[in-house]
């Protein structure tokens, strides 16, 4: 009986943490790229409109399982804190990006989302292993990202 609630605890603390993790882009739902975005000049390799969506939902998925790895090694502690304010500069992004089409101010929130998902992987790491390489796609896609947007920034002076 205890082990079967132990298993139940586990899962829906996965489903927690999916649900969780899954509400970062919601946030910026509003904020789409629409015709401001369309218009702007962009460089020779910037990605296709419809590999947005699998790879975010491929990175949100594996920030999601390692959150939960650590939270069943480590619980509540610091690396969860620090995987919950990459979360929220992620979140943050979107609409300043697109919302209020602050490509500079962007920038400056994209580095400070680098440095907190770099932080969050090496604190991951420290607790689990597999948590903190399941990080490391989601910190080389920002890392492109950032290049993309200061390229975007660059191309498009205001």
């Amino acid at each position: 009986m205890i082990q079967s609630l132990t298993t139940l605890r586990n899962w829906l603390a996965l489903a927690g943490f999916i649900v969780a993790t899954f509400c970062a882009p919601l946030f910026g739902a509003a904020a789409m790229p629409g015709t401001w975005y369309a218009a702007l000049n962009k460089p020779a390799w910037n990605p296709p409109a419809w590999l947005f969506g699998p790879a975010w939902t491929l990175l949100y998925t594996l920030m999601a399982v390692a959150a939960w790895l650590v939270w069943k090694r480590d619980g509540w502690r610091r690396p969860l804190l620090l995987y919950f304010v990459q979360l929220l500069l992620n979140a943050a992004w979107t609409p300043i990006f697109f919302g209020a089409q602050e490509l500079g101010w962007a920038m400056v929130e994209m580095l400070a989302l680098w440095t907190a998902i770099l932080l969050t992987m090496l604190s991951f790491h420290r607790i689990s292993r597999p948590a903190g390489w399941l990080f490391a796609p989601y910190l080389a896609w920002v890392t492109f990202a950032a290049v993309l947007n200061f390229a975007l920034w660059r191309l498009n002076p205001a």
